[in-house]
């Protein structure tokens, strides 16, 4: 595959996902001891009290953190090594009631229709929210459908047809509307690829993902879902979908939207000659496509391994792999990807994962490209974005670079963790 590599071009420094923890706990005995330190405190809550006993907002985000670990330990010790009991098996969606006052989109019979996706997406973008109940039946369809496809999607293009491939979107849905009315609905003859981190950051993270969920049972073989390092339970509990899940709806659905976010695939081969996924190669050699498709993906991701990988790693311009600046995984460097396109007999990879200021590059001599599709990043990159097309006639990707719309006066991160709200993270 021979393609111009592009001059690398670089914003401002992008927010830096913070790694994922090992576990809950984890992360909580992390905000706690972030806590403590900002607090100057050493000693549990008393000791606050003694450094600063008249500040009610540090007794607070102290208590606060307290209880998530006692919380977090308590889920530990009762979890075992069981498999979790699906939240699907403790809902009744058919004794749901949608009130006679609720005059926005439904179902019908049951199921999802384009002049629903049309009425739903007309429905957020006036700012309303879609009824519990519709929103429960799209997640229990959508586990349904993802849960039978393989870890690796397999898609062969005609030589006359185009997929479209789109990188982060990042809770910006007034940004997603904006990516269709240019590239026009999905359909069977439009399909998309979204390549993960659909929530977090952006505050209208519930809007993108049940419009993304809807299409996907709408065209289940033609509008594809990937997962990226934000489908994960640590990052969601600190950048802001749990709560914003939880603000707009209950801790009961965001718990079903992480079991769905289990089955999200991790890579899809186009015609056999390009691998798309979230982050990118590995960190040891000898990966192969057999490789991905033996992942046992329903679960939270690893700190280390081809899954950690596939949603963690970045490119480096420099030969071999380094230490990721994102604390997990690595980066890894043309010498990587060219013998792991030899390896494999593919032609390039497309990831994500990394904001561009002009909303994508070819790095790599043409062997890694990175595509990203949430322009003017949490309100403050300055970024483009961009989305990609791929025709079966030659595989060679066409960017198409798109700006920021305006969304309603509602900031990135508005349900993030307090912790990160007030620059301790």
């Amino acid at each position: 595959m021979a393609m111009a590599e592009g001059e690398r071009t670089e914003c401002a420094e992008p927010p830096r996902d913070e790694p994922p923890a090992e576990g809950a706990l984890k992360r909580a005995e992390e905000l706690k001891t972030q806590a403590n330190d900002y607090f100057k405190g050493t000693s549990g809550p008393d000791r606050v009290v003694k450094v600063k006993p008249h500040d009610k907002d540090a007794k607070m985000k102290y208590q606060e953190c307290s209880k998530i670990v006692k919380q977090k330990a308590f889920e530990r010790a009762i979890a075992g090594d069981e498999h979790r009991r699906s939240v699907v098996d403790s809902l009744d969606i058919e004794s749901m009631t949608i009130e006679d006052e609720y005059s926005g989109p439904k179902l019908e019979d049951g199921k999802v229709t384009i002049t629903f996706m049309k009425e739903l997406m007309q429905w957020y973008k006036d700012q309303k929210k879609l009824h519990r109940k519709c929103a429960y039946q799209i997640l229990v369809q959508v586990k349904e459908v993802l849960c039978k496809l393989s870890t690796l999607v397999e898609t062969t293009l005609k030589e006359t047809e185009k997929i479209t491939v789109c990188g982060d979107t990042h809770g910006q849905f007034y940004d997603l509307l904006n990516i269709f009315e240019l590239n026009g609905l999905p359909s069977e003859t439009n399909p998309y690829i979204f390549n993960g981190d659909f929530v977090d950051r952006g505050s209208f993270s519930v809007e993108v993902i049940l419009t993304l969920f809807g299409f996907k049972l709408l065209y289940p073989d033609h509008f594809h879902l990937l997962r990226g390092n934000h489908e994960t339970d640590n990052m969601n509990q600190i950048y802001g979908f749990e709560g914003e899940v939880k603000a707009k709806y209950t801790a009961q659905m965001y718990e079903l939207f992480s079991e769905v976010f289990e089955w999200l695939p991790l890579a899809q081969c186009i015609n056999g000659k390009v691998l798309i996924m979230h982050g990118g190669l590995f960190s040891e050699d000898g990966v192969t496509l057999d490789d991905i498709r033996k992942i046992e993906r329903n679960r939270q991701p690893p700190d280390s391994g081809p899954m950690c990988d596939l949603l963690w790693s970045d490119p480096q311009p420099q030969n071999g792999r380094s230490v990721s600046k994102r604390g997990v995984s690595c980066q890894f460097g043309p010498d990587v990807t060219k013998a792991f396109l030899e390896e494999n007999q593919l032609e390039y990879i497309i990831r994500s994962h990394e904001v561009k200021a002009e909303g994508y590059e070819v790095a790599h001599g043409g062997r890694c490209v990175t595509v990203f599709s949430a322009p003017n990043y949490c309100d403050q990159m300055g970024n483009k974005a961009s989305y990609i097309h791929l025709r079966g006639s030659d595989l060679r990707p066409q960017f198409h670079q798109f700006t920021a719309v305006p969304h309603p006066n509602v900031k990135p991160m508005a349900y993030a963790n307090t912790l990160l709200q007030l620059g301790m993270m």
